[in-house]
């Protein structure tokens, strides 16, 4: 059999009846021997994660990324979480307020069993570009850990999202992973624009703006497209569906950028592992603050060396009756940023899922 035809690997461990999470994510471990040799003596092991918002409560929990500290510690490896500043308002924009954040929602050195970082030092301006050759994205920036880091760890908690409808592993990486120039990049095709028929100038979308692009102009809001960056937080303040975006054209872009920007990045380090958390699964990612609803039954954890198989084991597996990420039927950018991904190299769209017995050994 060709290379090119081998389906890679993705290992699912369900979260069974009476089973806590901590013996679901412990079964998946067990399994994975062979691949987690790759994380032993002397390995500096980055574990990407993010905390979310203050009043998020989906994020993947402390006790839970011990057990993973905890097998690597195991084998001699030397572990640290990490994330980076974002680009919109909130707790997370700078070091000192993000880190005061994650120890207050329980990540702290004792608790995880190691440190937790923030990779782009205080105030996000880290940042180094690498030349790569894609269809938007000629260069990626990134902090400089990323160029230096040969193990990777990806945990990501599933969710739907504003702009992508799905996002897992690979928004984690291409989002997560860049500077906030990069992230800002990766978010320039979004312009989005004021309904005025809907508006009511309540000025949420004001407020949450983190450049200051949107104004009072005629007793409605207004965007100015010169200075808006496309981090869509004015989507997500606005209550009365009065910001529009070009769905078909604007969320495919940034779809593909996404894509590449993951496939860059990944090009830069030797070992990763990808984990997909397919437990309370909400509508909107974990910046996204009150927002506690699941929109699907708690499934388990998924886990590839192939970040897009991950990917899209996990999304087959949530959207088997109808597509919970698509938002009411509009055309979302995850189906596309799939096929998109697969056509750059990213990695494969098709799969060979592998459940998981509670003794750690694996079954088809």
């Amino acid at each position: 059999m060709k290379t090119a035809d081998v389906k890679p690997d993705v290992f699912l461990s369900r979260l069974k009846k009476g089973q806590s999470r901590r013996e679901c994510f412990a079964a998946l471990l067990g399994a994975l021997e062979k691949p987690l040799a790759d994380f032993g003596q002397g390995s500096f092991v980055g574990i990407k994660m993010t905390v979310g918002d203050e009043a998020s409560t989906g994020f993947i929990k402390p006790e839970l990324v011990r057990v993973l500290v905890e097998n690597l510690k195991s084998r001699g490896a030397k572990p640290f979480v990490f994330d980076t500043n974002v680009i919109y308002s909130g707790q997370r924009q700078n070091a000192v307020d993000h880190l005061n954040l994650a120890y207050r929602k329980g990540f702290t050195p004792d608790a995880l069993g190691c440190p937790y970082i923030i990779a782009d030092s205080v105030f996000g301006t880290d940042s180094r570009s690498v030349r790569t050759d894609f269809r938007h994205t000629k260069e990626i920036k990134v902090p400089s850990l990323i160029t230096a880091l040969d193990h990777l760890i990806v945990l990501s908690h599933v969710t739907g999202h504003v702009m992508s409808g799905f996002a897992g592993s690979v928004k984690n990486v291409a989002m997560g992973m860049a500077s906030r120039a990069g992230k800002q990049i990766q978010h320039s095709s979004l312009k989005p624009y004021i309904k005025t028929d809907n508006c009511t100038l309540c000025g949420a979308c004001i407020d949450h703006c983190p450049v200051s692009a949107i104004a009072e102009v005629s007793g409605k809001a207004y965007i100015n497209s010169r200075i808006c960056i496309g981090c869509c937080e004015c989507i997500s303040a606005c209550k009365v569906d009065a910001v529009g975006i070009n769905w078909k054209e604007d969320a495919d872009i940034f779809a593909e950028r996404m894509a590449e920007y993951a496939c860059a990045i990944l090009s830069l380090i030797r070992n990763r592992l990808f984990f997909n958390f397919a437990l309370d699964v909400t509508r909107e990612c974990d910046c996204i603050a009150g927002n506690d609803a699941s929109i699907a039954p708690d499934t388990g954890i998924f886990v590839s060396l192939d970040v897009l198989a991950a990917d899209r084991a996990c999304y087959d597996l949530l959207t088997t009756s109808r597509d919970i990420f698509s938002r009411g039927g509009k055309i979302r950018a995850h189906l596309h940023e799939f096929a998109y991904a697969e056509e750059i190299g990213l990695g494969k769209g098709s799969y060979r899922l592998i459940e998981v017995r509670k003794s750690g050994s694996g079954k088809e």
